[in-house]
């Protein structure tokens, strides 16, 4: 008996999220394991020993401060304990001079939100100190006074920092998980820049345009999680000693995004020179064989940004420097069969993109600019 398609797409859309969420659930085993001994130390902590009665905040603000999100903890921490305080205070007062009625409760909601929006820009802040000055004003204060919330507050997040300096995870992982990817959008945008060239596709060339512009997020993100590494590198002093391959990727980081608002810029410039007809046949096969190996030397420049031993790292971007090397000595016109004025345009465009790549092997500028023919 036939399968139905539309139960047979479901069956694989299940099995495919089945799937994906075991892997996921795997991958944060070990840090759900933290966040659970943290939330419920802290929760002793505040109980037993400050001798508070159902110290909640405790609890929930130590699972906010540790979480799964790429922002520093510290900042984190900063945003729990600042709101969950500056938000009891603005409860209180308005408590005091409004009363406690139902609309007073919506006056308070909306002042604090807007005090906090004007404070700080961090959505965990406002949202502290939104939820604490809307308590303050709908239960009852705890027997230890209003401000046993802040103090809670500030326990849980101490004991997310301990947790952060005592257990850490290798705050290279995810940086380096980062810029593999960004490394291989890149590398794929200039492929499709050169099927765009062989195949005479200018669509296929502003795909690859649009894949370049779609890449900013993966940038944005890796600067956060860098920050947030460089935080766990300065705070835990068994990765203190990682704190220069930290500011080395952030420098590559630089680098490999000045690298990406190139190549949208010469992907735009390609499809104009596609649609115009403006390379010759010779000139397509030069310059489509340039970005492909580009994207090849990309692939190793990704190698030894992402390996973890020293050794291997140091081969990988020795051999991406001399790749990129013998390339840019080539990123002339005339040594590219290039005679139009658009054609030269096009490659023209390419030169800034292969200095930012081989700055971010680790060259000097002076002498990644020098090692382009001299027009």
């Amino acid at each position: 008996m036939a399968i139905p398609a539309g139960l047979s797409t479901t069956k694989r859309f299940l099995r495919s999220r089945v799937r994906t969420g075991l892997i996921r659930s795997r991958n944060s085993f070990v840090p759900a394991i933290q966040m659970t001994v943290c939330a419920v130390g802290a929760y002793a902590f505040a109980e037993y020993i400050l001798g508070h009665t159902g110290p909640l905040f405790a609890a929930t603000s130590s699972l906010i401060a540790l979480g799964f999100s790429r922002e520093p903890r510290l900042r984190r921490v900063m945003e729990v304990g600042l709101g969950c305080t500056i938000g009891i205070a603005v409860g209180d007062l308005l408590l005091h001079w409004l009363g406690g009625d139902i609309w007073v409760a919506a006056v308070v909601l909306l002042f604090s939100i807007l005090l906090a929006r004007f404070l700080d820009s961090g959505n965990i802040f406002t949202t502290q100190l939104a939820l604490q000055s809307l308590l303050v004003v709908l239960l009852p204060a705890p027997s230890g006074g209003p401000f046993t919330r802040s103090i809670d507050a500030v326990v849980g997040g101490m004991f997310a920092l301990l947790v952060t300096i005592l257990v850490p995870k290798d705050p290279r992982q995810e940086p380096r998980r980062d810029v593999r990817k960004l490394l291989h959008e890149l590398a794929e945008v200039l492929r499709e820049c050169a099927g765009a060239l062989v195949n005479s596709d200018s669509t296929q060339a502003w795909h690859a345009l649009i894949r370049g512009r779609n890449c900013q997020p993966l940038v944005d993100a890796m600067r956060q999680s860098l920050r947030a590494s460089g935080e766990v590198a300065t705070l835990a002093p068994a990765y203190r000693r990682h704190r220069d391959e930290l500011d080395r990727l952030k420098q590559s980081l630089d680098f490999i995004d000045l690298a990406l608002r190139n190549s949208r810029v010469f992907a735009r410039r390609l499809t104009s020179a596609i649609n115009h007809t403006a390379l010759s046949d010779e000139a397509t096969d030069s310059i489509a064989g340039v970005l492909q190996e580009t994207a090849a030397a990309i692939d190793e420049l990704s190698l030894g940004l992402a390996e973890t031993h020293e050794g291997v790292r140091r081969a990988h971007l020795r051999t991406a420097r001399r790749d990129l090397s013998e390339i840019a000595l080539r990123l002339h016109p005339k040594l590219l069969e290039v005679q139009r004025l658009e054609g030269e345009t096009v490659v023209m465009l390419f030169r800034p993109l292969m200095v930012d790549l081989l700055e971010a092997t680790g060259m000097d500028a002076a002498e990644a600019r020098d090692v382009l023919p001299a027009l």
